[in-house]
């Protein structure tokens, strides 16, 4: 990536109506958002927004979709066994999951739909990722902290994807021990967001 302008991409703000509402929780309940809240340093409005956001977005498909969490260690260890014919056996059965989730949860299965549904489970488990843009090069950038073999991994999983969609574009990527950021041309106006 060079000096170019790069902006981020992000689900966009909505000026969305909103209305007020009340819920009668137990005290506990409430003091223990108040107290997540503050340790965010946010409102106790805004902590109950983000959990429900986040079980409409994406919790609520969970136990519908067959997905159960794993402890990140669990996944450390089976990262450092991988080799390259096992990863590209995941890559092979977890492909159909991916289209068989993305068409449960969005309804159609593209690559914009395939992105943002991607962009949410790893807001869900806590991954970093970001979307930015440089013109008409889009940089996915994802901070998995799971080493190297997921990195590879990742970065094999997203050339399938977008090599489904768009076979005749080229990703490029760069991948450490953590990170991966994959490098495609989709264009000044693509949005995942938008659709």
């Amino acid at each position: 990536m060079d000096s170019k302008t790069i902006k981020s991409q992000q689900h966009p703000p909505k000026k969305e109506k909103t209305r007020s509402v009340t819920y009668r929780l137990p005290v506990k309940l409430v003091e223990e958002i108040e107290t997540e809240a503050s340790n965010h340093n946010i409102s106790h409005n805004v902590m109950a927004r983000q959990i429900l956001e986040k079980y409409i977005r994406w919790d609520r498909y969970t136990e519908k979709i067959g997905i159960i969490p794993v402890p990140k260690k669990i996944l450390d260890i089976f990262g450092v066994e991988m080799n390259s014919q096992d990863i590209n056996e995941i890559i092979n059965v977890i492909k159909p999951i991916i289209k068989d989730t993305v068409l449960f949860i969005k309804g159609e299965y593209d690559l914009k739909r395939c992105i943002e549904t991607l962009e949410d489970y790893m807001r869900a488990s806590g991954m970093k990722s970001d979307h930015r843009v440089e013109g008409t090069i889009h940089h996915f950038v994802i901070q998995h902290e799971l080493g190297s073999n997921w990195s590879i991994f990742t970065e094999q999983l997203l050339q399938e994807i977008f090599h489904e969609f768009l076979p005749d574009t080229k990703m490029k990527s760069q991948t450490t021990e953590s990170t991966v950021v994959a490098s495609i041309v989709l264009g000044e106006d693509f949005s995942e967001h938008d659709y």
